[in-house]
């Protein structure tokens, strides 16, 4: 089975990546829906850690795209980036749109899949 995530570290601190893929993503077409701050939610419930929030982005377009294809690929969308701090380094991971094809082969998304991949790992590259 092929990856489904692609990791590394970010050059920026966590504020300054977190930020930068929000900006990255609305000028590429991608609507940031909302961004989840893990640690704070978890500090609050008595369980600190480092920092960890997820950003979920969407471009309208390509998820109706797939959607039309299969309405239970709902269930990998929208696209979601963690940033996190590991041993004192802003660190960035993406679930790869290919994988969803893996997921549901029958819904022939290879392609679709395969160019909002492309877009996201543009997005990280440039924002990073």
């Amino acid at each position: 089975m092929k990856p489904f995530y692609h990791a590394f570290a970010s050059s920026k601190s966590f504020d300054e990546t977190v930020a930068a893929i929000q900006q990255k993503a609305a000028e590429k077409g991608f609507r940031v829906l909302h961004t989840h701050d893990v640690a704070a939610t978890l500090t609050e419930k008595g369980f600190p850690r480092e920092p960890l929030k997820i950003i979920e982005i969407c471009n309208a377009g390509y998820a109706s795209q797939v959607l039309d294809k299969d309405v239970k690929i709902s269930l990998m969308l929208p696209c979601p980036i963690s940033v996190y701090v590991a041993d004192g380094t802003t660190q960035v991971c993406t679930l790869l749109p290919t994988s969803i094809a893996q997921f549901f082969p029958e819904a022939g998304v290879e392609d679709i899949a395969a160019e909002v991949e492309t877009r996201i790992l543009e997005i990280l590259q440039q924002a990073c």
